[in-house]
Parts: C-alpha cells; sequence; structure tokens
C-alpha cells in the first residue's frame, strides 16, 4: 500500500525557514517523481515543486528561489526546504505521487506570521 506521510510544518514568522519531510513507502522509491502541493483557505491547490525519479527539478514560480526540493533514496524521503517564508506562504502542505492513481499524503500545516 502506497503511504506518503509529511511532517515539518509549523508556524515561523515571515522571512523564517522550515523543512518538510516526505516519507514514502509501498513503492519503488527510485522510480517515481514526487510532488509538494498547497492549499491556502478558500483557494485551490496548487503546485510547488516536483522531483523527477532522477533528481531533476521544477518549481512554481511564486517559489523559485526560495524553495528547494530534494530526496534522499537511503531513506526513502522527499525534502522541501523553504527558506525566506511569507505570509502567502500559509497554506497546507501535501506530498503526492502517481501509481496507477494519484496518492496524497494527510498534509502538514504551514503558518507564516506578519
Amino acid at each position: 500500500e502506497v503511504q506518503l506521510v509529511e511532517s515539518g510544518g509549523g508556524l515561523v514568522q515571515a522571512g523564517g525557514s522550515l523543512r518538510l519531510s516526505c516519507a514514502a513507502s509501498g513503492f519503488t522509491f527510485d522510480d517515481y517523481a514526487i510532488g509538494w502541493f498547497r492549499q491556502a483557505p478558500g483557494k485551490e491547490r496548487e503546485f510547488v515543486a516536483h522531483i523527477t525519479s532522477s533528481a531533476g527539478t521544477d518549481y512554481a514560480d511564486s517559489v523559485k528561489g526560495r524553495f528547494t526540493i530534494s530526496r534522499d533514496y537511503g531513506k526513502k524521503t522527499v525534502y522541501l526546504e523553504m527558506n525566506g517564508l511569507k505570509p502567502e506562504d500559509t497554506a497546507v502542505y501535501q506530498c503526492s505521487m502517481v501509481f496507477g492513481r494519484r496518492y496524497w499524503g494527510q498534509g502538514t500545516q504551514v503558518t507564516v506570521s506578519a
């Protein structure tokens, strides 16, 4: 069974940093791309960052230069390093992958105070 478990969210002041983790199991981690998405209150879910099986990366324009996605093949974990956080980054962050169908983690709350 595919499982994606996020951690690392919290409350931080504007300009601060957080590192989110997405621990994966139930599939061959090395072979699949994984993405991070977020949903703010009253808004639609949006793409944040994506990492391919070979560690190629892509980012939403809103986070380029501030966020970094990476993966640890030994730990089967994908990370999202977030620097220079802004109040508009406040959202529930979820990791996701496609294995027959799209799977989502339960999400982790990130709150950035002004």
